[in-house]
């Protein structure tokens, strides 16, 4: 029996540690590990998932190289071999991709000699921060943050990131849709489906919640061919053969289901082209940490993040701080200028506070001072 496989891919904030989250504190009895990887020098998803999974005995390991799908054989290969010596102990595999990178490289690594007889991909899921693909803030020529004059042409890497994240998907997860009226869901439902049309499924995530039956145990890639070449230059894999009669079709009242099904569509295929992306043609994507050993208000520190979004080219921010009076680390999350926080009830207050600042030629003594002019204390 050959361990299930579930790729988790999405754009930078799109949600996917947090939805990760939800699965492990649901599926207490599952054997799970999880493979995670981050564009940034801290892991603080990683840190985040641990906490999620401690009580339930997931098991984390952290795919620093900051894309993974720049670094199969470095990283993730490796990973899976140790994972091969005590298959018996393991469930399911769920692996987070960095929101810079792409699929399709995974996908084809597992069907690589050293590891495609103990692991079987069961489906590739896309999570999409719906608000942000509303506002077209994901759309080739939308303005970037911190931008003074037109967007430059490095943006259409950001279209062409999420338009491949959601050609190779399985099952598309509307995130972050809370607030959002029905005819807004529709919209965002048939702008992905106007930029992936073979998408399979597309699901409603309230809360940043999913059942788990939507999204792991799906089988969708049991009956897919060997790849063509050894370490795969084509990968190809057929429609849904069967699906439950009352999924057949939208439900009227979807909300009891944490999300919705729509029909098999035909088959698709992935090429190895799709991996011709940032990392060769755009080398300006950049992360950096900046720290301090001072103590930070919570809502000073919102909104320096907040304003460094506004005038640098960030596109994601994500820290831990140490907040006075606090026995818990701040958590940290930033999708440009809208930022996040909550406490962590397993991850003590850190010595230090960090904040992985993610963007395009974004300048690292200039957000350092914008987080020194607000919050008054010394970043670096």
């Amino acid at each position: 029996m050959k361990i299930p496989v579930t790729i988790v891919t999405g754009f930078l904030g799109s949600g996917k540690t947090t939805l990760i989250c939800g699965l492990l504190k649901k599926n207490p009895d599952r054997r799970l590990a999880v493979l995670v990887n981050e564009f940034g020098e801290v892991s603080v998803d990683g840190a985040l998932l641990r906490s999620a999974g401690e009580e339930c005995g997931v098991e984390i390991h952290d795919l620093p190289n900051g894309c993974i799908c720049c670094s199969v054989n470095d990283d993730f290969v490796p990973v899976m071999r140790q994972l091969q010596a005590r298959k018996h102990q393991v469930d399911h595999v769920l692996i987070e991709t960095s929101g810079l990178a792409l699929p399709q490289p995974v996908m084809s690594a597992l069907n690589w000699p050293e590891i495609r007889a103990d692991f079987q991909l069961d489906a590739v899921i896309t999570v999409v921060d719906v608000p942000q693909l509303i506002a077209g803030a994901l759309e080739h020529g939308s303005p970037v943050p911190g931008a003074a004059t037109e967007a430059p042409a490095h943006v259409e890497a950001v279209d062409a990131i999420l338009l491949q994240q959601l050609e190779n998907a399985d099952v598309v997860i509307l995130n972050k849709i809370d607030d959002l009226s029905e005819d807004a869901l529709l919209a965002a439902e048939e702008a992905i489906r106007a930029r992936a049309p073979k998408v399979r499924f597309m699901e409603l995530a309230y809360h940043a919640q999913l059942d788990t039956r939507l999204c792991m145990g799906l089988h969708l890639h049991d009956d897919a061919p060997p790849p063509a070449h050894e370490h795969g230059h084509h990968h190809h894999h057929g429609p849904l053969h069967q699906m439950p009669a009352e999924l057949d079709k939208p439900i009227d009242d979807q909300t009891q289901f944490d999300g919705h099904a729509h029909s098999g569509l035909d088959s698709h295929q992935h090429g190895e082209g799709t991996h011709e992306h940032f990392h060769g043609h755009d080398p300006g994507w950049q992360s950096f940490v900046l720290t301090t050993a001072e103590t930070q208000d919570a809502e000073t520190l919102k909104r320096a993040v907040s304003e460094v979004a506004l005038r640098q080219p960030v596109l994601r921010a994500k820290g831990h701080a140490a907040i006075p009076g606090k026995h818990h680390a701040l958590v940290l999350q930033a999708v440009r200028a809208r930022v996040q926080t909550y406490y962590d009830a397993h991850d003590h207050a850190p010595a230090k506070s960090s904040v992985v600042f993610i963007g395009y030629h974004p300048k690292r003594d200039q957000v350092a001072e914008i987080l020194h002019e607000i919050t008054g204390t010394h970043w670096a």
